[in-house]
């Protein structure tokens, strides 16, 4: 009976010391408040985890109503409950702990993320519930990035460089007029010389330092070249030579995503009418950014026949650039994310190339078997692959190049063999890395942009029948 009782004082102790901050009860005089650490703390001790706060984002910050916003049969809703107003959310750890984050409507949990695919797996069990659920994406994409209110694109010839000719490959610059006045510039690699049916490859451009003028961009192009395939590489919105019509805080505009996603498009409709360009053949690969609007228009574009986005393929991180998620695709069927994305390539082969370094760490476990199902509905699991490579880091380095060139060459009848050195390994040294000013397309200093480009974003956002709303953090 002593102990018993004994135990029951210290449990009493133990919630009157839970209901104390500084000595003080607190009262609905003011609002129950207290400093939120305090609550998370207390939030610590009936769960049982551990809450970090490694950025300091709670300092100071006090809350009304603190300790009732606790429900003691849910850890998640609790936090959600106490985080929310501050515009903070939670991060699930491995090891079971959570980190305080700042809202970012881009990123979820781990956890969280799992059960997504999870509901979405049982969501179409069948290969006609799938096709009614990827007609909707479709639908729905086209419609939020704005492609299906997008002007024809005009008639003006494309504004190519001379050709520069190397071993086995070509280059030249293109400047493509995309809507009235508004002009995608990149560079064209095709095999030297064409004289036969070449496969096409789009290659959107991520936010790697130098864009498209970058050395191991560059390699790529030509090594593709060299393999026997027309490759067109290009400026993301806002980037190099776009920078000629809009200022660089524009590639924070939502209007860049429609942009980029458009410019693959369109250049793809230009390349098309090459002659020996055979539209039967063609593919689609690009990392970071870029790896995203392989996933896009591998989704969209019923041309694209392969794909390899890279190290991009996330259940819980669609891009924090707005060039990938400013404009809401991910919100598409009731919530989608990258994978369910990626698996849109289905049933036409893809290879997903992930590493251990950046949100596409967990890609063989999480999201490569969810994509591999959706395959699986066509009878088609053999097409889709994943080449991980777990001490890596986020980048389209030499092991992802060297993973992606036999994936290509396989489905789009490349020879590797044109690339091979006297040891039988694909040898990228015979590229020739070319300084910026021979891939601009209008000058050195822009002095050949034409007449009719236009420099003013808010009339970028009219053709579309919408007005800018973005506020620019602009320093004085």
């Amino acid at each position: 009976m002593i102990k018993i009782k004994k135990t029951r004082f210290a449990l009493l102790v133990s919630i009157f010391a839970l209901t104390l901050t500084n000595g003080q009860t607190q009262t609905s005089d003011d609002n129950y408040r207290k400093p939120i650490t305090e609550t998370l703390q207390k939030m610590e001790s009936l769960f049982h985890i551990k809450i970090s706060d490694d950025r300091g984002l709670l300092k100071d910050k006090e809350l009304d109503y603190a300790d009732w916003r606790i429900q003691q049969d849910n850890l998640e809703v609790s936090l959600a409950n106490v985080l929310a107003p501050f515009e903070l959310m939670y991060f699930k750890q491995p090891d079971g702990s959570y980190q305080i984050r700042k809202y970012e409507h881009y990123k979820t949990s781990i956890d969280k993320a799992t059960d997504k695919l999870h509901y979405l797996t049982n969501l179409y069990p069948t290969l006609t519930a799938w096709q009614t659920r990827k007609k909707l994406l479709q639908d729905c994409m086209r419609t939020s990035l704005g492609l299906d209110k997008a002007l024809p694109m005009p008639k003006s010839k494309p504004i190519l460089t001379p050709i520069r000719n190397y071993k086995n490959y070509s280059v030249e610059n293109i400047g493509l007029e995309i809507l009235p006045g508004v002009y995608t510039t990149g560079s064209i690699y095709k095999p030297y010389p064409l004289n036969k049916k070449a496969p096409i490859i789009i290659t959107p451009n991520g936010h790697f330092g130098d864009g498209r003028y970058r050395a191991d961009e560059q390699k790529r192009c030509a090594i593709l070249a060299q393999m026997g395939a027309i490759v067109v590489s290009y400026d993301l919105f806002a980037w190099g030579e776009s920078l000629l019509q809009f200022p660089s805080e524009t590639h924070r505009n939502s209007i860049a995503a429609t942009i980029q996603a458009l410019s693959g498009i369109r250049l793809l409709d230009y390349i098309a009418t090459i002659k020996y360009a055979d539209v039967t053949r063609v593919g689609v690969t690009g990392g970071s950014g870029g790896g995203s609007h392989t996933m896009f228009l591998a989704a969209l574009d019923d041309r694209i026949t392969v794909s390899v986005p890279v190290v991009m393929v996330s259940s819980h991180f669609s891009g924090g650039c707005p060039c990938e998620s400013g404009r809401g695709i991910h919100l598409c069927g009731n919530g989608t994310n990258n994978a369910e994305i990626a698996a849109m390539a289905a049933p036409k082969p893809q290879l997903v190339i992930s590493d251990g370094g950046d949100w596409t760490a967990f890609v063989p476990e999480l999201e490569f078997p969810f994509i591999q199902k959706t395959y699986d509905l066509y009878g088609k699991k053999n097409l889709v692959e994943n080449a991980h490579f777990p001490k890596e880091g986020h980048d389209y380095g030499v092991s992802k190049r060297l993973a992606m060139y036999p994936f290509m060459a396989k489905y789009l009848g490349l020879d590797l063999n044109k690339v091979k050195n006297k040891k039988g390994e694909i040898d990228e040294s015979t590229c020739v890395i070319e300084p910026y000013e021979k891939m601009f397309v209008f000058g050195d200093k822009g002095e050949k942009l034409p007449a009719n480009a236009l420099k003013d974003i808010d009339k970028l956002y009219e053709m579309f029948g919408e007005k800018n709303n973005k506020v620019y953090d602009v320093k004085k």
